[in-house]
């Protein structure tokens, strides 16, 4: 009995000097939730089975490497109150699960909340909180996704903070994505806590809708970007904001899922896919899998792209990369194909966040079409192209 209160004591000192883990993200987190495709139907055999196909279908080769299991997967709790799988789901345990992961070349993460109770009704981590970042470290988690229902009483900011000292005092190193929905502005303080914090209400597979619930809403694609904005200045190697997982493969059309995964990648955001990547046709996997476009996400200047321009619901981004060149994106954000033109001699384009500016009237820059893997010409002709409905046209500028 006398050895809990001395193991608390250490606990507290041990906090004080706790931090979150550096040099885990320099670059966005790439992986795969459940919770999109599955939400609570999940299981050992999903995992494995996903775990499988990451490694052999050209996801693993082009950057992906987290395996995140969402809600759900929690049993009870011991007699000592430590939290233990679903027995139907895993009868394997956590940590045989973790492994078959890491055997395949990829990491693998776990869910839990703030709040007694996860979204989903499970056990979570309230009061718990150096247990449970023991239990995952023993178990071999690598990414603890963290929610916030059942929080209204708490600060975000110290709940959170909790749980970063948890697991520093675990000892393993664990990709921490914060998962509170934007409600406390984390952007502002988030940074010395997690590597990444959502920014809006879950996202649902629509490219332009609210899906109202009784009680809190969805957004599309289009609702959640345009939320992003205003957030560019907050993020960087090591701290993202996080816009949420990817729909891509789970109902839009083909040209929403391909303009979808291109914003997120000038967004420097997570690219965490969400469909079955057991069962995807080919234009899906050709749309997560494409190296060219997620190199514009993985760029290692973590710079988030920009609105340049908007005219007639056409929007023209750029986004800094290293080497000084540039990504630029042309959203088409309405139903109907549009012409755009685009004389490069004429147009100024200068970020004041990153201090650079692309000189067009002085510099030539060669233009590589991304979507069609096409070298596309250079910035010394005015750019003339229709973009389908929905869609994008997505070109890197390599100066010459």
């Amino acid at each position: 009995m006398k050895i809990i209160p001395l193991l608390l004591a250490g606990v507290c000192c041990l906090s004080a000097h706790a931090q979150k883990f550096d040099g885990l993200d320099l670059t966005p987190q790439m992986g795969w939730n459940s919770w999109n495709k599955f939400q609570c139907d999940v299981s050992e055999e999903l995992v494995r089975e996903t775990a499988d196909a990451m490694a052999t279908n050209g996801m693993k080769d082009a950057g992906y490497q987290y395996i995140n299991l969402d809600d759900c997967w929690q049993g009870q709790r011991d007699a000592q109150g430590f939290i233990q799988p679903d027995p139907a789901r895993f009868p394997s345990g956590l940590k045989a699960l973790a492994d078959y992961v890491h055997a395949k070349g990829l990491k693998f993460g776990i869910y839990s909340d703030a709040g007694a109770q996860t979204c989903g009704g499970k056990p979570a981590s309230r009061g718990h909180e150096y247990q449970d970042a023991q239990t995952y470290a023993q178990w071999g988690v690598d990414y603890l996704k963290y929610d916030w229902c059942g929080c209204e009483d708490l600060s975000a900011k110290g709940a959170y903070t909790t749980m970063r000292d948890a697991l520093h005092a675990a000892g393993r190193p664990v990709v921490f994505s914060l998962c509170e929905w934007g409600n406390n502005t984390p952007w502002l303080w988030a940074g010395s806590v997690g590597n990444s914090w959502r920014t809006t209400t879950d996202i649902t597979p629509c490219f332009d809708c609210v899906l109202n619930h009784p009680t809190w809403h969805q957004w599309g694609v289009l609702q959640i970007l345009d939320a992003q904005k205003p957030l560019r200045p907050y993020a960087g190697p090591g701290h993202w904001n996080d816009p949420d997982m990817l729909e891509v493969g789970n109902g839009m059309s083909v040209n929403e899922d391909r303009a979808h995964f291109s914003m997120w990648c000038m967004l420097a955001a997570p690219l965490i896919s969400g469909n079955d990547l057991r069962h995807m046709s080919p234009q899906t996997l050709e749309i997560l899998a494409n190296k060219e476009v997620i190199a514009v996400n993985q760029d290692k200047l973590g710079v988030e792209g920009f609105v340049y321009s908007t005219n007639d619901n056409v929007e023209v981004w750029f986004k800094p990369l290293s080497g000084d060149r540039w990504a630029m994106c042309v959203l088409n954000r309405n139903p109907a194909a549009k012409k755009i033109s685009f004389d490069w001699k004429k147009e100024k384009v200068a970020d004041g966040f990153s201090k650079r500016d692309t000189q067009f009237d002085t510099t030539t820059y060669a233009l590589r079409n991304l979507w069609s893997k096409t070298d596309a010409g250079d910035t010394g002709k005015t750019l003339a192209a229709e973009v389908p409905g929905h869609d994008v046209l997505l070109l890197r500028l390599d100066k010459q």
